[in-house]
């Protein structure tokens, strides 16, 4: 796989982090950060499809009206809980 040097400044305790990290796991540092930046990129990238499904919904009209889901949290704390509302 090709590779590209990438910098960054990051904050002083987040650092000390990471070198604690890599100590610990017996792992190069560049290891700790590809790992966390791979995974926060994946996250942001099923964010950003999330978003997009839900903006598809609102636009078909599958939604939940405000009053019934306000209505179901607060019967959350109930000893009898409305079933989650549907569309």
């Amino acid at each position: 796989m090709d590779t590209k040097v990438m910098t960054a400044h990051v904050p002083l305790p987040l650092a000390r982090k990471i070198d604690d990290l890599a100590t610990r796991l017996d792992r190069p540092r560049a290891w700790i950060v590809k790992q966390a930046l791979a995974a926060w990129v994946g996250e942001e990238e099923e964010r950003h499809r999330l978003t997009l499904a839900g903006m598809a919904d609102v636009t078909a009209g599958r939604v939940v009206d405000q009053a019934d889901v306000e209505a179901w949290a607060a019967s959350l704390a109930s000893d009898k809980p409305l079933p989650v509302p549907r569309q």
